[in-house]
């Protein structure tokens, strides 16, 4: 080879490396400091209480300026998409489909239905209230399922509009802080009314948001009922899946009819992820060691793009939705509560 070529060669791979270089930095910025929140919202978390998904998105929302300069800009968006569905794809290594099976049809029914009725009063309920369907199927889906994490995936499958982030930074705050309302009282309920401990499982892993303060409220009854109360709360987790795929189809059915080309993917890569790795666990390829390890990555990753998210999010546009999404999220609350508790009570469930 020539020297005139070599010396080509080698300048197209320095620049080559240089803008791979670049690139890197650029993501690194804005995901260093999501990280940081992330790592100093646990840690406030666990030492003083409290939930950590809502203390990194205000601690997010305190650096909105930074959404809005160039070097933090593009790691703050890989945080909100890619992070955020790296984390939603690792919340199959929590379950297997063993522990469905091992519940018995009546919980995994009323899960279902109760997922199912939220979802769609919820859709209702926003046109009541003067709001968009959108948001009430978002927080419908969000109090259905899994709190935050399904805001989450939720809306990572729901068309991009003005006011999409909007929302789902609205319904995270609202669920997160319904949630641990609902780990202090609901457990008062469970004891004014008597419940048995499996009957208590039942119905707080069937009614309470966030798969942490399920835990936190079935433990402070007695063990039995927190480990209840964890595996319905998992079977409330796997209607993450029909629940995404039913979004895509109706925004793609929506899209379509209006002529819009659609640009909802049929089968986005983190929902196959998570399937694979419910159906891995399931057959026992994975051990505890690293199941354990997947959970608390995702737990991680999730903490890390709320933290992105509330840094995309200012209180100005918060406080110009006011009070009807709040009322929104509250009915759905009571909603899932009577609908889950009737069950318990009439049906006998868990006796």
């Amino acid at each position: 080879m020539k020297p005139q070529n070599l010396n080509t060669s080698a300048a197209y791979w320095r620049t080559r490396l240089a803008l791979r270089l670049s690139s890197f930095r650029a993501l690194g910025r804005g995901l260093l400091v999501c990280v940081t929140i992330a790592l100093a919202t646990t840690f406030i978390a666990d030492h003083y209480g409290g939930p950590t998904l809502l203390y990194a998105l205000l601690f997010g929302m305190s650096l909105h300026f930074l959404s809005e300069q160039g070097p933090c800009r593009q790691g703050i968006e890989f945080a909100a998409r890619t992070v955020l569905r790296l984390g939603v794809a690792l919340l199959g290594a929590r379950m297997t489909l063993a522990q469905v099976g091992d519940l018995g049809f009546g919980p995994v029914l009323t899960v279902v239905g109760a997922v199912a009725l939220v979802i769609a009063m919820g859709a209702v309920l926003a046109r009541a209230l003067g709001l968009d369907r959108d948001l009430g199927l978002l927080t419908g889906g969000a109090v259905a399922i899994c709190g935050a994490s399904a805001a989450l995936a939720l809306s990572a499958v729901m068309p991009r509009h003005e006011t999409s982030e909007r929302n789902t930074i609205l319904t995270v705050v609202g669920v997160t802080t319904l949630s641990t309302m609902a780990m202090v009282t609901y457990p008062l309920i469970a004891g004014a009314l008597q419940l048995a401990n499996v009957q208590a499982g039942i119905f707080l892993g069937g009614t309470i948001h966030d798969v942490a303060q399920v835990v936190g409220a079935g433990y402070m009854i007695s063990e039995q009922t927190g480990d209840i109360s964890t595996l319905v709360k998992l079977v409330r987790v796997a209607m993450l899946v029909p629940a995404v795929m039913a979004f895509m189809w109706l925004f793609r059915a929506s899209r379509q009819a209006e002529g819009a080309e659609a640009k909802v993917p049929m089968l986005p890569s983190f929902l196959v992820g998570f399937v694979v790795l419910v159906v891995v666990n399931s057959l026992g390829l994975i051990p505890e060691t690293v199941s354990d390890g997947m959970s608390t990555l995702s737990r991680w990753c999730l903490v890390t793009a709320i933290a992105a998210l509330g840094i995309k999010t200012s209180f100005q546009k918060l406080a110009v939705v006011g009070w009807r999404p709040v009322i929104l999220m509250a009915l759905e609350t009571v909603i899932l509560l009577v609908v889950v508790l009737g069950v318990v009570l009439v049906a006998g469930l868990g006796t």
